[in-house]
């Protein structure tokens, strides 16, 4: 009996962006950091700044798992720091990065489906979209909880393509300020893996994880879609 040939077409249009959310779209301020204090001093101990920064990205509770090597302590150390940090979303400390919101609707004008995802948990990650009022903003929205994984995992990245019913990883296209996010991106095949300079990481570490593309900012990223599609 003869194989059935595998296809070879292969659409190289770009129908799912799945963005970051804080320091990519959403304006960071320095907010993790003082929620991470927060925390740390409800908790008694020490805060390591300098890990925290480093992991910038990661789902937070596997970065308190790393810290402290104990199950219990890590699940209250997440637990203060999503409660540290909804007191910073409360105050009114929150903020979109310029252009996000309007890169967001070209996108979506241009035919691609958006996912905004995030290392927050799904209470912070809505009470961050009801500040801002991005409810509606994106098509689908992820934390680590509906993914099974955070970052630097493909988790994220796969269960938006999944739900949003997109065919092929290669259409695909993954934006955030982290090495977390390029990793991300890398291990779930994405065609394009943008990283943004409006975070946690600058280009060296960017490209060092596997960015395909370094942007000023995600408001040039439908531009570069656009320009790489007409290349084709």
């Amino acid at each position: 009996m003869t194989p059935t040939p595998a296809p070879t077409d292969h659409d190289p249009r770009t129908r799912l962006v799945v963005l970051d959310m804080a320091g990519t779209t959403v304006a960071d301020g320095g907010l993790v950091e003082q929620a991470f204090t927060r925390a740390a001093e409800r908790l008694g101990v020490a805060p390591d700044l300098a890990y925290v920064r480093a992991t910038m990205g990661e789902s937070k509770i596997s970065v308190f798992r790393a810290l402290f090597g104990d199950e219990e302590l890590a699940r209250r150390a997440n637990t203060e720091f999503e409660l540290a940090y909804a007191e910073l979303v409360d105050g009114g400390l929150v903020t979109a990065l310029p252009g996000a919101a309007g890169a967001i609707a070209a996108l979506r004008d241009q035919g691609r489906k958006v996912a905004l995802t995030t290392g927050f948990s799904r209470t912070t990650q809505d009470a961050i979209l009801d500040a801002l009022g991005w409810r509606e903003i994106a098509d689908l929205t992820l934390c680590p909880a509906d993914a099974g994984r955070g970052r630097p995992y493909p988790d994220l990245v796969l269960t938006a393509l999944l739900r949003t019913g997109t065919d092929d990883v290669r259409q695909v296209a993954v934006a955030g300020d982290t090495s977390y996010d390029m990793l991300t991106g890398v291990r779930a095949g994405a065609a394009v893996v943008a990283g943004v300079l409006t975070g946690a990481h600058d280009r060296e570490r960017l490209t060092g994880a596997g960015a395909t593309h370094v942007l000023g900012s995600v408001a040039e990223l439908p531009a570069l879609l656009t320009a790489r599609e007409e290349e084709v």
